[in-house]
């Protein structure tokens, strides 16, 4: 991570990153896995990263990846657009048998975790597990390809016009006006009762909910009447299930991983 360090300071200047559930949503996530964290796991994840490293870095693969001088291949890891109609089959298969276009989010998260495991102080790969594992729950990254995962679809914001890709990553998180801290403790709070049906899912079990819920964001999206406060109020519970789903299935990783 050090060796990269200058030239992620000048990339702060000269890119204009599009961003997967926006640095407030990635910290969000963050915050949350480390909650979660075993004494021993966040005891590793600080020596790694530096304390709470996990949560100040979880942004950094989206601020670097459209530069060509570090990861310049890393710009399509952080999506896997899907088509519509899939059989939960299908969908299920993207797991092992990755596909040859539209992202490769679940082969790199994949390679990502076997190199951690390999070396658990190689800390890139630390950085984009946290960073790829919230991609994983953020429902656009599972968007269509001809759309480029609804950043085609355009669509207002209140007075503002955005797309739906945008809406998801950012908007609706900013909604609730919290801090990362804040939204991490407020779903804490409301969602606790959820964790261990979150750990009890399968891998399978998960992708599937993902790539319905995409798919009925998508459906919604037909009938929709561009009110963002109708928006807010039908799909903020199912936004927040995600970040805080992310973050525990991040820390039961990390956990596994820093046993």
């Amino acid at each position: 991570m050090k060796r990269h360090i200058l030239i992620i300071l000048f990339s702060f200047l000269t890119v204009a990153p599009g961003f997967a559930w926006g640095p407030k949503g990635h910290r969000i996530v963050a915050q949350v896995a480390y909650n979660h964290l075993t004494r021993k796991a966040q005891r590793s994840v600080d020596a790694v990263l530096g304390k709470h490293g996990i949560i100040y870095w979880s942004t950094w693969p989206d601020e670097i990846k459209s530069d060509e001088k570090v990861y310049p291949t890393s710009y399509d890891w952080h999506f896997q657009d899907l088509d519509a109609n899939m059989t939960d089959s299908a969908v299920i298969a993207v797991l092992t048998d990755y596909p040859t276009h539209g992202g490769n989010l679940y082969r790199m998260t994949d390679s990502l975790i076997n190199a951690l495991k390999k070396n658990p102080y190689d800390a890139d790969a630390l950085v984009f597990i946290v960073h790829l594992t919230g991609d994983r729950f953020c429902p656009m990254h599972m968007g269509h390809e001809h759309d480029r995962g609804g950043n085609s679809v355009r669509c207002k914001w209140f007075e503002s016009s955005t797309n739906l890709h945008s809406i998801w990553d950012v908007s609706l998180i900013e909604y609730k006006g919290y801090s990362y801290s804040e939204y991490a403790r407020y779903l804490e709070d409301k969602l606790s009762g959820q964790r261990e049906k979150i750990i009890a899912m399968t891998p399978e079990e998960l992708i599937v909910h993902n790539y319905h819920l995409t798919d009925a964001i998508y459906k919604y999206q037909k009938k929709w009447d561009n009110n963002a406060y109708h928006y807010a109020y039908y799909w903020s519970q199912h936004m927040e299930w995600q970040l805080y789903a992310a973050g525990i299935r991040l820390a039961q990783l990390l956990n596994e991983i820093y046993r």
